[in-house]
């Protein structure tokens, strides 16, 4: 029956409501919390803790005509020159200017915002909310977050700046306000609530992004999102839309990412980033019940790069990342950002899925290094052997030949079974498998011929596994594919 229905007829209706939530709080049905009345007094306090940036960008003028190619001793060539020479109006420069948002922190002589607001800039003003201009210094940049830190020097005094708060602990739905230059009308309060948290909008290798309902739209890039504290959750940096204008969908780089960057830069100038030297790929349901984990969680390990921490560390192919430095790693890519985040040179435990039961091991962490090899090539096996077809797979299969090395061309030092056809209604053509690709592991055993992919698929069917985890080598490189065993 309805909590609604045990209100008494003979109720007043003014009362019916009250009774009816108090009844649904009684039951721990879940309300909304009522909106704030007015974001006036919030907007008041942080208004002038957020300025416009302006920047300009010295861009050569290009000649109108150009000189006809002439052979070399031409009696045209002194005619042309001196007419061209002549004629040919002057090249001039001029000033390209672009305008984006920032933000005040610390003792008032900081300015955070976007690296792609500032980004090629030959001048950088910030303009307060009192209309005053200052010259400002780029005092460091990252690409990866597209964060940048400015310096400035206020005319009158110190300005006490925002403080960042915690992003972690917001939640969906949680009221926030963003404050702006969008299209270059100055000081802009929006409002609205966080739609979303953990995007990965493909913009770069660190994408958490927090999406929000609030107006944003150009000229917003490297303004602040508060909470309603007045603490930076988030820095605005992205929109979706195909007009343009703002369509309700915006994405601001949580605190949580940025403020470790912005401490960095604010320090050294620059971000140092641990690196720890594996490929890794996502676990699907597949690939976890294949290797035997009871939710797909973590980071399978595809590839380790030789010389790297991983290597020391003695993590394997085919390991799973459950933990690191204490952090859970719930999906791949909170793997990038968690290692990205750790002290270079610090030891670190890791908690790793092997062979049925997690082991734990430590990994010194190095530094990451953009010019850093990731490029790995698998050894050398020399062994030949017989052709198969595994039917339940969808695939024919060969032993490495210098004929079929030629025919795919495959490295010299490429081991493993090279896969020569692919039944289009089989399982390995749904999972992408091509001819040409080289099975360098089955089950976490080395494929040293069609005979171990045939065994181990028999020895899966016998376990009552219904699927096999290969380790294929192809155009893409080193990947982990989790096969279903059909019907043959």
């Amino acid at each position: 029956m309805s909590n609604l229905a045990l209100i008494p007829s003979r109720t007043h209706w003014l009362f019916a409501p009250l009774l009816a939530l108090t009844l649904m709080a009684a039951s721990g049905i879940a309300q909304a919390k009522a909106a704030p009345e007015s974001f006036a007094d919030l907007a008041a306090e942080l208004l002038p803790s957020v300025v416009n940036i302006s920047t300009t960008q010295v861009v050569e003028g290009r000649s109108g005509m150009e000189m006809p190619k002439l052979p070399p001793g031409s009696p045209f060539e002194d005619f042309f020159k001196e007419f061209f020479d002549r004629n040919q109006p002057q090249e001039r420069s001029r000033k390209a200017t672009s305008l984006g948002s920032g933000f005040i922190i610390s003792d008032g002589s900081y300015v955070v915002t976007n690296n792609h607001v500032i980004q090629d800039a030959d001048e950088i003003t910030v303009i307060l909310h009192d209309n005053t201009r200052l010259k400002a210094e780029l005092v460091g940049r990252d690409k990866k977050t597209d964060l940048a830190v400015l310096k400035i020097k206020p005319k009158n005094g110190k300005r006490v700046g925002v403080k960042f708060g915690d992003s972690t602990v917001s939640r969906v739905g949680d009221w926030i306000m963003a404050i702006g230059n969008p299209f270059g009308l100055g000081g802009t309060v929006t409002a609205g609530i966080i739609s979303a948290r953990g995007r990965d909008i493909n913009s770069g290798p660190y994408d958490d992004f927090i999406q929000t309902d609030a107006s944003i739209n150009r000229g917003n890039s490297g303004g602040p999102m508060f909470n309603l504290k007045g603490e930076v959750i988030g820095i605005n940096t992205a929109i979706f839309s195909p007009s343009g204008g703002s369509v309700g969908i915006g994405f601001a780089i949580p605190s949580s990412v940025a403020a470790p960057v912005i401490g960095q830069l604010i320090k050294h100038g620059e971000v140092k980033r641990g690196w720890l030297g594996v490929h890794i790929q996502a676990v699907t349901e597949e690939i976890a019940e294949t290797l035997g984990l009871k939710e797909a969680a973590g980071a399978l390990v595809a590839n380790i790069i030789p010389g790297g921490p991983a290597e020391k560390a003695k993590i394997q192919p085919g390991d799973v990342i459950l933990e690191f430095n204490g952090k859970k790693v719930d999906k791949m890519r909170s793997l990038p950002r968690i290692v990205a985040d750790t002290e270079v040179g610090k030891s670190v435990p890791l908690k790793i899925w092997r062979g049925n039961k997690i082991i734990t091991l430590k990994a010194s962490i190095d530094a990451l290094d953009d010019a850093t090899e990731v490029a790995a090539k698998t050894a050398g096996d020399k062994k030949k052997g017989k052709e198969g077809s595994v039917k339940k797979l969808g695939l024919n299969l060969s032993s490495l030949t210098p004929g079929l090395r030629e025919k795919y061309s495959l490295d010299k030092d490429a081991k493993g079974v090279v896969v020569t056809k692919v039944d289009a209604d089989g399982p390995a053509a749904e999972k992408g498998i091509r001819p040409g690709d080289v099975i360098v592991e089955i089950s976490q055993q080395e494929a040293t011929g069609p005979s171990v992919i045939e065994d181990k698929v028999a020895e899966a069917e016998k376990a009552g596994r219904k699927s096999v985890l290969l380790l294929l080598e192809g155009q893409g490189g080193l990947r982990f594919v989790a096969l279903r065993i059909g019907k043959s």
